[in-house]
């Protein structure tokens, strides 16, 4: 895989205090294999779908035990601590500084002024996804969530080169980053329907081959369905979550129904 624009989603993973549990979980749920892990990258294991590179599971870092597992999205970047100092400077928080992980590439881990925690990943040995965009199991879009959108709109084009577009709808305010004319994350603005207790999150999107039978055997599995399954114009979709409540959606791209809405620029 070649390495990806700047900002372009590139790698998601998750930690969970059962690991055994959520590889047993996702192998049945989307199909993974896993591969090995060492103690000297904190036990960090690698998912596969149909032997391609799709994401990654890991126990929690020390002192992060206490945390809510959840799927981290990791954008594409040339140079993290340039990334890193773009966060601070238009509002967003560092949570781990730029780090090194051998020889496979550079991380760091952002909360964007609207509470929404990503990764940033400049990638070395380790590009990120190997999998192609819509193949089952494999990574297949993202969104970020949010209570402050006039924040967000601002935040991620000055640190990344985003254009914004918006759609045209007055029943939701939903916008799509581009990266070189290309969408590569939307953004959506939550209302009154979101429990107050739901904070600002990156929703990651698994690909399946049929919506509805990747959510009975989530749920035959222990996990949740929290919305759908729907239908829409990018496909058939649900919002799961799996045993240790880490939510992630999946995506049939194959079942579509209605016409794709109209996009303009943002104002």
């Amino acid at each position: 895989m070649a390495v990806q624009p700047e900002g372009t989603p590139c790698w998601a993973d998750a930690t969970f205090a059962d690991v055994e549990g959520a590889k047993s979980f996702y192998a049945d749920a989307l199909g993974w294999t896993f591969g090995d892990s060492q103690a000297e990258f904190g036990y960090y294991t690698q998912a596969y779908a149909n032997g391609r590179a799709a994401a990654a599971v890991s126990p929690p870092m020390p002192g992060d035990e206490g945390n809510p597992s959840s799927w981290c999205l990791y954008l594409a970047s040339q140079d993290t601590a340039a990334t890193a100092a773009r966060v601070r400077e238009h509002g967003g928080e560092i949570l781990l500084e730029p780090m090194e992980v051998g020889a496979f590439g550079t991380m760091a881990l952002a909360r964007d002024p609207g509470g929404a925690v990503f990764g940033i990943w400049q990638g070395n040995t380790h590009e990120g996804f190997e999998t192609e965009m819509g193949a089952p199991g494999g990574y297949c879009w993202a969104e970020v969530f949010t209570r402050d959108a006039k924040a967000v709109d601002t935040f991620y084009p000055a640190v990344f080169p985003y254009t914004e577009r918006k759609m045209d709808d007055a029943t939701m305010d939903f916008a799509v980053f581009e990266v070189q004319a290309r969408p590569v994350l939307g953004r959506m603005a939550m209302d009154g329907d979101f429990p107050p207790e739901v904070p600002s999150y990156l929703n990651v999107y698994f690909a399946v081959p049929d919506c509805d039978a990747a959510v009975a055997r989530a749920t035959e599995l222990g996990g949740a369905l929290h919305y759908g399954p729907m239908d829409s114009p990018f496909g058939r979709f649900a919002v799961l979550g799996d045993p240790q409540g880490a939510a992630f959606s999946v995506i049939d791209v194959t079942t579509t129904e209605g016409e794709m809405p109209e996009m303009g620029p943002a104002t």
